[in-house]
């Protein structure tokens, strides 16, 4: 089975739909949202509506912190560019929306899916939100599961650890288009890039197919309409830096 796995899209429509039409040309199985799908962009009734429709047709759909948000209204941790974009969003999104956001799990299983774990922010403990920013965070989340491989977010830049018994966790740089064999006898954890606003200096979207077959990783970046996205920000009156970190990527 052949996984597109996205995270953090951020209501960035332009960057959604780019990368989902690229991964259709890859010849994907099913689809993985790793949560996150409202916060800083100007498409949040679209996102969550698209997001549903594709729950139906099978795909994996989390529930990421700024998606709790937008349901509860409590911005307590988040910087006012973040309250803005969620108090925003909140008073976009229809009922409907806020009940599929309240709906989502914290983390999904299975061995369907190559005996994975997928979560917004990391194994050990998913609804504190934690980062997973460096191998002594990753290892706390490694430590924790019993699962092979996890997938988390939430960091907006890609990254991919791996522990074998008795060692520390080791972390490599993934690189675009380039498969990386996940061999079985080590843990992984593969932290996504962000579709709707990276932050490693690259503006373009990110995502990744993972082949549950081959034991496959691959992570691909993704050009898209990023003056499109931006002057919806500053139709909606949200703030301007939203709009000019898509550009630069941070």
């Amino acid at each position: 089975m052949r996984l597109a796995i996205f995270s953090d899209i951020h209501a960035n429509r332009e960057a959604f739909d780019a990368c989902l039409a690229h991964a259709m040309r890859q010849k994907i199985d099913r689809m993985v949202c790793l949560g996150d799908i409202v916060g800083y962009g100007a498409d949040p009734q679209y996102l969550v509506e698209r997001l549903h429709r594709l729950t139906e047709e099978g795909a994996i759909v989390l529930k990421g912190n700024h998606d709790e948000a937008a349901v509860t209204c409590d911005t307590s941790g988040m910087n006012e560019y973040a309250t803005a974009a969620i108090e925003w969003t909140a008073r976009s999104l229809d009922r409907q929306a806020l009940a599929f956001l309240q709906s989502l799990p914290m983390s999904v299983t299975g061995e369907e899916t190559g005996d994975c774990l997928f979560v917004h922010a990391e194994g050990s403990d998913p609804h504190d939100w934690r980062y997973v920013n460096d191998p002594v965070s990753a290892e706390r989340s490694l430590q924790a599961v019993v699962q092979r491989v996890t997938f988390c977010g939430h960091v907006h830049v890609p990254q991919l650890y791996n522990m074998g018994k008795s060692k520390t966790a080791q972390l490599f740089t993934p690189k675009h288009g380039e498969p990386i064999p996940l061999v079985g006898r080590r843990q992984w954890l593969a932290v996504m890039g962000a579709t709707g606003q990276p932050r490693d200096r690259n503006p373009a979207a990110a995502y990744a197919i993972y082949d549950t077959d081959t034991n496959e990783l691959t992570y691909f970046r993704v050009p898209y309409d990023i003056e499109g996205a931006a002057a919806k920000i500053h139709a909606a009156g949200l703030p301007n830096m939203l709009a000019a970190r898509l550009f630069v990527g941070r």
